[in-house]
């Protein structure tokens, strides 16, 4: 029977899957996280909505889980992929997860009792997971995992976990598929703030990025959705967001819109403005791009809750007597102004995943000069590459929101649907 395989597992490849298994075609759907789900499990809301994000992505996840048509490989990577369109032969690295899927029920007992504390990389270093986890409440699948890297073998998950599903050793397991056709979705990278280092993110506590924000207004996020400033526990009176940090900057080789960024910050912004009436938000913005259906109607809304808005870029965030101050001259009216905020937020860009170009390279297609996968034509055929029975989609082409990631997602399927029929055919 033919197949498809599809190369990421966040919304874009969900959805792809699902409209793939939906026609009657099996899909392998390949991730390296221990979950399905990818950055839209992080957010909080979506715009112009305002919907919960997981109540979009957590029945969408869960009936990829139970379609018969799809199998979900976690902690997986692609090893090395062969052929041609209609007969590609794909090897699967499965990395160890140190847990016996087919006896764990995902209770959660061994993480209860775990002592170590580390760094978790889902909340965006806000919040700590223990040595043996989940990345979040809703994984799917509903397995924990063991870092065997923080892990010090104190035996208490051993002892706690009652089907015995936590294992002492673990191996990597190779899989080879064949597949009709392949679709990378690889996703995206969110741009790391220490590069632009005027702003002071890891140096002055109260500067966060976009994402550290969307984890801590969260209501399953680590304060419990409570926004608070991480020098002093307390709720902050002024927060200003700092737009383009890591897009439209050809300083550091980032000339491209990363497209969500303003949507991202009015939609956190109007979210506390309306928990907080009182609270002074400010944007310093180049430009504000709300391009899509219903989103200027959105910035209307955030300017009519008294949201300001400050057509400039800050030069330095600076620790003073005050907390911080940062100064930015208002290119509307040449005014130079000096600013003291309780809580700097940086909206950080996207750009391409840290194995886009691995991705790429292994598949024989190129990259653009951005480091994006490129399509054929963006104009006329955004999906293809040039490699027969190769698609791309979501933002592993280009910078997306969720709307044209789900649909340029569908856009591929059907094309890495029509391939299978005819290998089926033939």
């Amino acid at each position: 029977m033919s197949s498809v395989v599809v190369i990421g597992a966040g919304i874009t490849g969900i959805q792809a899957a699902l409209d793939i298994a939906g026609h009657g075609i099996h899909v392998h759907l390949v991730e390296r996280e221990p979950t399905i789900g990818g950055h839209m499990a992080q957010l909080d809301k979506t715009f112009p909505t305002n919907d919960c994000s997981m109540c979009i992505l957590s029945p969408k996840m869960v009936d990829v889980a139970r379609h018969p048509f799809i199998t979900v490989h976690t902690c997986t990577e692609v090893e090395s992929i062969s052929g041609e369109v209609g007969h590609f032969q794909v090897v699967l690295k499965k990395h160890p997860r140190y847990i016996d899927e087919s006896a764990c029920t995902g209770c959660g007992d061994c993480i209860e009792i775990c002592p170590v504390e580390v760094y978790n990389r889902f909340d965006a270093g806000i919040g700590v997971r223990k040595a043996i986890y989940k990345p979040h409440q809703q994984v799917v699948p509903d397995y924990v995992i063991k870092d065997p890297e923080h892990c010090i073998e104190c035996g208490l998950c051993y002892d706690a976990c009652g089907p015995g599903a936590v294992l002492r050793k673990d191996e990597e397991k190779t899989t080879e598929l064949e597949a009709a056709s392949i679709l990378v979705t690889t996703g995206y990278a969110v741009f790391d703030a220490g590069m632009k280092a005027q702003f002071g993110h890891l140096l002055l506590p109260d500067v966060i990025t976009s994402l550290e924000l969307e984890r801590m207004i969260n209501a399953s996020g680590p304060t419990g959705g409570k926004l608070k400033r991480l020098s002093d526990g307390k709720v902050p009176e002024s927060i200003i967001f700092i737009q383009c940090v890591g897009s439209r900057d050809i300083t550091i080789g980032r000339p491209w819109c990363s497209c969500v960024c303003c949507m991202q910050a009015l939609k956190n912004a109007m979210l506390i403005k309306e928990k907080n009436p009182q609270m002074e938000i400010t944007i310093c913005y180049m430009d504000i791009r709300s391009y899509g259906k219903g989103y200027e109607e959105y910035f209307e809304r955030a300017k009519a809750l008294g949201i300001r808005f400050l057509r400039g870029m800050p030069s330095d965030v600076l620790a003073d007597r005050k907390g911080m101050s940062l100064q930015v001259e208002n290119s509307e009216t040449s005014e130079v102004q000096i600013l003291h905020p309780d809580l700097v937020v940086l909206s950080v860009g996207i750009g391409p995943s840290d194995k886009t170009s691995w991705i790429a390279e292994k598949l024989g297609i190129p990259v653009e000069e951005s480091g994006f996968i490129r399509s054929v034509n963006d104009a006329v055929d955004t999906v293809a590459t040039i490699r027969p029975g190769i698609y791309v989609a979501g933002t592993t082409t280009a910078p997306r929101d969720i709307p044209d990631s789900v649909a340029s997602g569908g856009a591929a399927a059907m094309r890495a649907y029509i391939d299978a029929v005819r290998t089926r055919s033939t």
